[in-house]
């Protein structure tokens, strides 16, 4: 009996904590900094309304007032930080290879008309700007504009160079970073903790983890934003009749895991952003 009652006011005690802190986490942890809000990102710049990851699309990004850019960094053969989302250039540009291979002052152009990959056919038709920048061409652009940096590969000379170029322009305010590899988020905060990192996919998984048991409040988060994986995305990439109703289940409950309001609610009250 006494071992009952014990243990049922010590669970009672630690779930009345737990909903205490998720409703106010600063008692326990100090909130972020936020130095800029972002509700509206171009994911590539925009890739459905411009040619993803080019000048041209940043600039359309930016006159219609976006909160942030988002896009993506190859190193090219001679360590220029190359603004691409593809390692390969098969599907961008036709021609065979990899970034990683061709100095860049040798690199093609984009092909005239390019498949949004995140819209099932859905086409962007390029306009006079079909070249890939350098990421310092962005920077420079766009000074005042906040920029998603996705490291796309797991390179060390890569990160460290995008850090270099962050500090340079004075950007580790405006800038996020990250992967959804976990090995790349963890160097990128290794290389430069200023930087404020997103959140790993694994990390994700971590985070839900933490919420459905309760312990979130009382774990300290390195990170400061958060994109949300959404599994729907897959109902606009695949042919709706070639899915599966197991795949469909999986995917209304994977939604269902993650749009929490009490999740958001909390991270909010931290300083973390979500989108």
């Amino acid at each position: 009996m006494c071992s009952a009652v014990y243990v049922l006011s010590t669970v009672t005690g630690y779930v009345l904590t737990s909903a205490l802190l998720m409703k106010c986490p600063t008692l326990l942890h100090r909130r972020k900094r936020e130095t800029f809000v972002s509700r509206h990102i171009s994911h590539r710049g925009g890739a459905a309304e411009n040619l993803e990851n080019t000048m041209a699309a940043f600039k359309h990004a930016v006159d219609l007032g976006t909160d942030m850019l988002e896009l993506d960094c190859h190193l090219t053969k001679d360590n220029q930080v190359v603004v691409s989302h593809d390692a390969n250039l098969t599907r961008s540009t036709g021609m065979e290879g990899r970034i990683s291979d061709v100095v860049y002052a040798d690199l093609p152009s984009y092909l005239c008309k390019l498949g949004v990959t995140f819209q099932r056919e859905c086409y962007c038709e390029a306009g006079e700007d079909k070249c890939m920048p350098l990421l310092k061409d962005v920077f420079e652009a766009f000074p005042n504009t906040p920029v998603n940096v996705d490291i796309k590969v797991n390179d060390d000379t890569l990160i460290k160079k995008v850090s270099e170029m962050v500090i340079k322009y004075d950007r580790e305010h405006l800038t996020v970073w990250g992967n959804a590899s976990n090995k790349i988020a963890k160097k990128c905060y290794k290389e430069n903790p200023r930087i404020p990192v997103l959140f790993s996919l694994s990390r994700v998984l971590q985070l839900l983890g933490l919420f459905y048991t309760g312990l979130l409040p009382f774990v300290p988060l390195k990170e400061q934003f958060l994109e949300i994986p959404m599994p729907s995305i897959m109902t606009k990439i695949k042919d709706p009749s070639k899915i599966t109703r197991t795949q469909r289940i999986i995917t209304w409950l994977a939604d269902a895991l993650l749009m929490r309001k009490a999740l958001f609610d909390h991270l909010t009250a931290r300083g973390i952003q979500a989108s």
